[in-house]
Order: C-alpha cells, then structure tokens, then sequence
C-alpha cells in the first residue's frame, strides 16, 4: 500500500478513491459509483445528525430519537405509537422505550386509544408543545446554516433526487422496518 493510502492519513474523500480503486482492480466490482454515492449519502446524514444531536437537543436533555418521536407527535398527534414509528422510521419497540422518559420528563402524555382498551394515544402535554416550539427553533436554524452553502435550486434539486432514490425503491426487494 503507498504512503498516501495508509489509514491512519486517508480522510473521508482520499478513502472514496482508494475504494473505487481497490474495488474495481483487486476484486471486479463494477458498480463504484453506487457505493460512493450511498458511502457519501450516509456520510453526510451522520454528519448532520450527530451535529443536530450534539449541538441542539443533547444539551436539551434529548436523543436524535426522542426529538423525532416528539417532532412527529408534535406536528401529526395524537398518535398510536404504531403509526409514530412509520413516521419516525422507528420500530414500534424503540417507540415504545423512548415514550416512557417523554413521559415521565412530562413532554409526552399516554391516553386510552378509541379503538379498544389495549390502544394507547401519544400526544404532547403543554409543556411538551412549549419544549417543542423553542427547540425546533433552534433545530430549524442549525438546518438553514447546514443548508445555506446550496442555493435554493439546489436544495430543491437535491430534496428531488432523494425522493427519486426512495420512491423507487420497489424496483428490488427492499427491507424495511415493520
């Protein structure tokens, strides 16, 4: 391996090439642009995510997690945790784990479903709405400074592109959170 590929000095981008290298001459692998796209798709969710986590809700007291259960149980509620993990794109399980601090923090209130005695409601309490009126504040101006570098244009052509990439996802046997 050259000195300029070794691993402690390859950065995120000078390891993209050394993947499209060794992947097509050492091992055949025709589709490298596939894997850079998704390596540097999922690269930037976490970048974003972590930077959201760390620098607005963590010093709220919150997970990423719990800010979408809140976030989507704000703006859609009430909800069955059933439908708040299609939403959050979380399994029911993990909704129903992250509720129970939500709860007893007092931002999250659990109540009799309407369909039969077994069914719970999700939905905010007033101190949740208030929680979530001043954290999304903040949350909404670290997304403009993340997406300020695009012009609008950009920012529309690249929301286009990653609803392409979702909305045609049929087209193999895609597994997804029940």
């Amino acid at each position: 391996m050259a000195d300029e590929e070794r691993p402690a000095e390859l950065d995120f981008w000078s390891f993209i090439e050394l993947a499209h290298r060794r992947l097509a001459t050492e091992y055949g692998f025709r589709h490298q642009l596939a894997t850079e796209v998704l390596l540097t798709l999922n690269r930037a969710s976490d970048l974003v995510t972590y930077d959201l986590e760390s620098a607005v809700h963590r010093p709220r007291g919150l997970s990423w997690s719990s800010f979408r259960l809140l976030f989507v149980t704000w703006l859609a509620g009430p909800l069955e945790p059933k439908r708040a993990a299609v939403l959050t794109g979380m399994s029911r399980a993990a909704v129903s784990n992250l509720s129970k601090p939500l709860v007893a923090d007092g931002l999250l209130e659990r109540s009799p479903g309407e369909h039969d005695g077994r069914s719970v409601l999700l939905s905010l309490t007033e101190h949740g709405h208030r929680t979530m009126e001043e954290l999304f504040r903040a949350h909404n101006e670290r997304e403009y400074q993340w997406t300020s570098v695009l012009s609008e244009t950009e920012q529309r052509i690249l929301v286009m592109l990653l609803n392409k990439l979702i909305t045609n996802r049929d087209q193999f046997d895609l597994r997804e959170r029940s």
